[in-house]
């Protein structure tokens, strides 16, 4: 069974949402994973700061607003008066769940259950849209397998055991349509997965049912060996293993969330992604396997604030690390890069709010200075011990860009520097021309 996760732009009009016929129309199992409708999270988001601010008339207007788009989004996406009436149905009830928050007290757990009625909508919406064209199909609501624990971490275990009785129970259905990023938490309250989303979702039930593929369809037609919006001549990248697409998606590549294909790689399942616009381009496969010989990609993470701390008490001192580290522990502050020598430990952050803190702090360990607007050049490929040449191509590519960071030797398939962002381009422009 394949399982064949669309984002909110492939189904962000009813003409796309039609469009998905030519992809999922076939004889074999497959689990379709829906997004909500492209523009319809950000307008719920909107509407629960309304609530949660006590704007009760804002969040009215924006609910009426959105529910004047999604009533065009019936009468274009149903041909029949059944279908239309459905789907009228439908959206009247949602919304009408939507408006019912303005008479209580209004907390994140109501939040949660506002952000939810995108995919449902988008997912009953579609099922109802096959069901007018005769076309089979069983839709399977996420928040009856999908569940977090009190670490807000998925029970796959959980999702195996739910998952399953579901399935097996039409042997005789080929398509199944759940809905993405949305489950239940540890109290059964509706929640969500937050962390890749759809994408993460797909991944789970791929690595739950052990899926002969995972494919993630956007508007991209894969990875790309640099950022198209900046660099021309990119071409898309064939396959990757999943430590590349982890170190590219991490570091700048927005087509895939870095952990949300972490289940699927555990259970060693392919996760190949699509472009529905362009279903007859192969992507990128992900897969276990590495290329060797090979780079594959540059990617560039903006908004990053590097860290130096220089003392003469490191040297040949054990546990001082221990004590940095714990800084950025208590301020919940991840880090992206380190560089040490002996007297002194750099490293780099995206996560700036309790930066003055952190420098504080840091101040009792020896000499501190930060430096804001800088990127983070990510070069991903084969750099284990046994290649040879590539990293004095990195190198030669920069010479004639200050260089305030470099990671290398960490990970076998990533070298890592920082440069200021004003230089960003242009490293990415003469890294594409030389490597490439």
């Amino acid at each position: 069974m394949k399982i064949k996760k669309f984002g909110g732009t492939s189904v962000g009009s009813p003409e796309r949402m039609k469009n998905l016929l030519s992809i999922i129309q076939s004889e074999e199992r497959q689990i379709v994973v829906l997004s909500a409708v492209a523009g319809t999270t950000n307008s719920l988001v909107e509407i629960s700061q309304s609530y949660m601010s006590g704007d009760k008339r804002k969040a009215k207007q924006l609910s009426d607003a959105l529910y004047e788009k999604y009533q065009q989004f019936v009468s274009e996406l149903f041909s029949t008066e059944e279908g239309k009436k459905n789907g009228t149905e439908l959206i009247n009830y949602h919304f009408s769940l939507i408006g019912s928050f303005s008479t209580d007290l209004f907390t994140p757990v109501e939040e949660k259950v506002i952000l939810a009625q995108g995919e449902l909508l988008s997912t009953t919406l579609y099922h109802f849209y096959l069901t007018e064209l005769g076309i089979k199909s069983i839709l399977l609501p996420a928040l009856d397998f999908m569940r977090i624990d009190e670490d807000n971490e998925p029970m796959v275990d959980y999702l195996r055991s739910h998952i399953h009785p579901l399935i097996d129970s039409k042997p005789d259905h080929h398509l199944f349509i759940t809905q993405g990023y949305i489950c239940r938490n540890s109290f059964g309250e509706t929640d969500n997965l937050r962390r890749g989303g759809s994408d993460y979702t797909a991944s789970l039930i791929g690595a739950a049912i052990m899926a002969e593929e995972v494919q993630i369809w956007t508007d991209i037609d894969g990875m790309h060996n640099n950022d198209p919006r900046i660099v021309q001549g990119t071409k898309p990248i064939a396959q990757l293993s999943f430590d590349e697409a982890a170190e590219l998606a991490y570091f700048g590549a927005k087509i895939l969330h870095p952990q949300s294909v972490f289940p699927a790689q555990k259970y060693k399942i392919p996760v190949r992604l699509l472009n529905t616009m362009e279903p007859s381009a192969p992507g990128t496969l992900i897969t276990d396997d590495s290329e060797r010989g090979k780079i594959k990609s540059i990617a560039a993470k903006d908004n990053i604030t590097s860290i130096r701390i220089q003392s003469s008490r490191m040297l040949l001192a054990y546990g001082f690390l221990r004590k940095v580290f714990e800084v950025f522990e208590r301020y919940k502050t991840p880090i992206d890069m380190i560089t040490t020598s002996e007297v002194a430990v750099s490293v780099t952050i995206d996560e700036t709010r309790y930066l003055a803190e952190i420098v504080q702090e840091l101040k009792a360990f020896g000499t501190v200075n930060s430096v804001s607007d800088q990127s983070i050049i990510c070069v991903v490929g084969d750099f284990s011990y046994h290649s040879h040449g590539f990293a004095s191509r990195v190198f030669e590519s920069l010479k004639h860009l200050s260089i305030g960071m470099i990671s290398y030797g960490a990970s076998d398939c990533n070298i890592s520097l920082v440069v200021d962002t004003t230089d960003k381009i242009e490293a990415l422009r003469s890294l594409h021309s030389r490597l490439f």
